[in-house]
């Protein structure tokens, strides 16, 4: 048995699993119609909340969480994608990862983002529907109601990546997600990270759970005689 160092911190591995159902969640709301539709509003809302605690985290959180430790550069993506049999994967994301997480960030965002602004015309409203011109909200609907088919392409995506590198290479990707350690096979001691800074992570998560209910509770405007 290998020696382990822990690489994935507590807060980002909660993140990701929380992030994956939510998702789920919202996809299976949606397909119910409108019997869940007050679900699917509360767990867009989650969603946005997950997110800004991601984006947060990216920048103050542990050394393989932040973003300028695995966003890659042009260069750096050439350079792994052709010469990825030969060098050694790094310790957090791959270059290929990286983009992922980035990709799958932006299309969620911009969906959650877009359902605040819209209506289904019978049911339900998002909280900052009428606060925007007939067009704008147009482009809100257009957007809520199209990006979702890019999201699922990237996580079917995602799931061959894994897949491929679980069957083909050998290489799990999947339990480091849940243990948080790599093999001494995988990374270098100097990889690890100390702890997982779960007090700082606490304080986020109740900013980030206060902005959002200042967001989509205290914060909503009250829209009388709108004229489009």
């Amino acid at each position: 048995m290998s020696k382990k160092y822990l690489i994935w911190d507590l807060p980002l591995r909660l993140f990701h699993w929380c992030f994956a159902f939510t998702v789920l969640g919202c996809w299976y709301t949606a397909e119910q119609g409108t019997d869940l539709v007050e679900i699917h509003m509360q767990l867009g809302f989650v969603t946005l909340g997950l997110l800004l605690f991601r984006i947060v985290w990216g920048l103050i959180g542990t050394t393989h969480a932040r973003f300028n430790q695995f966003v890659p550069s042009p260069k750096g993506l050439a350079n792994y994608l052709t010469s990825s049999k030969t060098c050694k994967a790094p310790p957090g994301h791959n270059p290929l990862g990286a983009l992922m997480v980035i990709l799958m960030i932006a299309l969620v965002m911009a969906q959650a983002i877009s359902g605040l602004f819209i209506n289904d015309d019978v049911f339900s409203s998002g909280p900052y529907y009428g606060t925007l011109s007939k067009d704008a909200e147009d482009i809100m609907f257009f957007i809520h109601h199209n990006v979702f088919d890019f999201m699922i392409a990237a996580i079917i995506l995602h799931i061959l990546a894994i897949s491929y590198y679980w069957l083909i290479k050998k290489k799990n990707l999947i339990l480091p997600m849940i243990t948080g350690k790599k093999s001494a096979n995988e990374v270098k001691a100097s990889d690890a990270i100390a702890h997982s800074k779960l007090l700082l992570a606490i304080i986020l998560i109740l900013l980030c759970s206060f902005f959002i209910y200042w967001l989509v509770i205290i914060n909503v405007p009250v829209v009388e005689d709108y004229f489009y």
